[in-house]
């Protein structure tokens, strides 16, 4: 059993939504229990959004990320694949509005990459993030939603909670 004291931070559950918006947009929106300056800095700093990308439960492994996080920087994500090759993700920073305000580039799939926004909404001592995916066709939407791209958002997101935990005490 692995009983918690009832001292220690505990994440509450909160619910992720993945809804196709549009034929060209995916929003997924979670509401975290925590200030918008920490979940920009979750979000911001390098160790810590490693701590919480990728779910568990996939068989991928980030092996690096080097980011500079600022309006015009890049950002390089290297990913271990079942053991077997490694997947790089990449692109530019668009705009970066502390607290507020991410929106980024995803240029490895050259002309079909995804523009995405997160939004960082503060209400007393929750935030809502509202993460906008735009992609260039209706075709490319869908293949990223029949890749199973969105299918391990409410995971990441879950340990995202632990990281804010953490970050709050």
């Amino acid at each position: 059993m692995n009983a918690r004291k009832d001292s220690e931070p505990n994440p509450t559950k909160n619910r992720t939504t993945v809804e196709p918006k549009s034929e060209r947009e995916i929003v997924v929106r979670r509401t975290f229990d925590a200030p918008a300056r920490i979940v920009f800095q979750a979000w911001t700093t390098p160790a810590l959004f490693k701590r919480w990308w990728v779910p568990k439960s996939m068989p991928l492994a980030l092996l690096s990320y080097e980011a500079d996080i600022r309006t015009g920087g890049g950002y390089r994500l290297v990913f271990d694949v079942d053991g077997t090759k490694t997947m790089a993700f990449f692109g530019k920073y668009i705009e970066v509005t502390p607290h507020s305000r991410i929106v980024w580039t995803n240029d490895e799939s050259g002309e079909d990459g995804a523009v995405t926004t997160v939004t960082l909404e503060e209400a007393g001592d929750k935030t809502l993030m509202v993460l906008h995916e735009l992609y260039r066709s209706k075709e490319v939407r869908d293949a990223a939603l029949a890749s199973g791209a969105y299918d391990g958002m409410g995971e990441t997101f879950e340990q995202l909670d632990e990281v804010l935990v953490t970050l709050r005490a």
